[in-house]
Parts: C-alpha cells; sequence; structure tokens
C-alpha cells in the first residue's frame, strides 16, 4: 500500500464540510460516518457517536493543515501536522496480502482512531515525499474544500472542474461588465 494515498483520507475528510459553498455539513449522522469509512474494511460496522464527533473535531484540525499549506505557511501546517502524528500514532504492520511486502496500518483503537492515524500519516508522507505545497485549498470564492495537487507543474488552484469553471465564467463576466462600463464613459 502507497501510505501516501492515504492523504485521500484527510480530504475526504474535510471536504465533508461544504457549507462555506451553500451546502451543508454532510458528516451529521452515523449513516453519514459509515458512508465516510466505507473503503475501510471492518470499520463501518463499529462507529459509534464518539468517533462521529471526534472526527467532526479532526476536520477541523486538518483543515487548518491545508489551509496553512495554501496560505504558503508550511511552519504552521507541518506544526498542526506533527500535532496530529503526536496525538493519533500510528502502529505500521507488513503485509504480503497482493504480492510484495509492503507496509498498512494495523487495524486498533477506535474507528477515529485509526481515520486519523491513517490520514495523519498519509499528509505525513505526502509532505516529505512531495513537499507541503501539494496540499491546496479551492481558490473558487464560495468553496471550502480541499484537495491534494498531483498535477506535474503544482499548478493546481480548484477541488474540481465545476470549481475552475464558475470561476473563469464569473470572471470573464466581470471583464465583459468592465469593458461595457469603460465603453460607455469613453
Amino acid at each position: 500500500m502507497n501510505l501516501s494515498s492515504y492523504a485521500e483520507l484527510a480530504v475526504r475528510l474535510v471536504n465533508t464540510d461544504d457549507a462555506g459553498q451553500g451546502g451543508s455539513d454532510e458528516l451529521t449522522g452515523l449513516d453519514a460516518l459509515r458512508t465516510l469509512v466505507s473503503g475501510m474494511p471492518g470499520l463501518s460496522a463499529r462507529v459509534t457517536r464518539n468517533d462521529l464527533d471526534a472526527l467532526r473535531m479532526l476536520r477541523t484540525e486538518l483543515r487548518g493543515v491545508f489551509s496553512a499549506a495554501a496560505a504558503g505557511d508550511g511552519e504552521r501546517a507541518v506544526e498542526a501536522l506533527n500535532e496530529l502524528l503526536i496525538q493519533h500514532p500510528i502502529h505500521p504492520q507488513l503485509s504480503g496480502h497482493d504480492g510484495p511486502w509492503h507496509l498498512h496500518l494495523t487495524q486498533s483503537g477506535t474507528v477515529a482512531d485509526q481515520y486519523a492515524a491513517g490520514a495523519a500519516m498519509g499528509l505525513a508522507v505526502l509532505v516529505t515525499k512531495d513537499g507541503i505545497d501539494r496540499l491546496g485549498a479551492c481558490e473558487a470564492s464560495s468553496c471550502r474544500s480541499v484537495f491534494v495537487d498531483t498535477t506535474s507543474n503544482r499548478s493546481r488552484r480548484y477541488c474540481s472542474d465545476r470549481c475552475a469553471n464558475r470561476s473563469n465564467v464569473a470572471a470573464f463576466r466581470a471583464r465583459q461588465r468592465d469593458e461595457g462600463g469603460n465603453a460607455a464613459d469613453g
């Protein structure tokens, strides 16, 4: 297993809160939590209200990591990430179930503990391998989503094509209005 792929856990969790997009909090109940952890074998059947509360708190902490990174404050992002690694220690384990030996995180602790350890470790591996500037926050004015920039030139600015298109259309319309206003002044 590529441990940096665990960084997607952080992105998925942070992006459950789209209140800034006129949406709502998607992580409001145990069914939503089961959906979030559905890709992690054995976790969805064990979720509790305490896990839900802990992951909502973790979501806020992870948003801080992404926000600091997106603002160019790598020191603050790494400090916050290090705090998460201390709070949620990982327990690596070698596995050979799919061919060559590779690392997995052991399945111990609460659902929230396992999710948090995976997300924090995934971000830590990604940051050490690819750099803190790979963590981003969508630049669309009405969006609060975060992402991992996998582009070769580190140029990603939006969480999705939808946000990029909406921002580009809004900018185009603003230019059209400005040009129309300037032509009337002349």
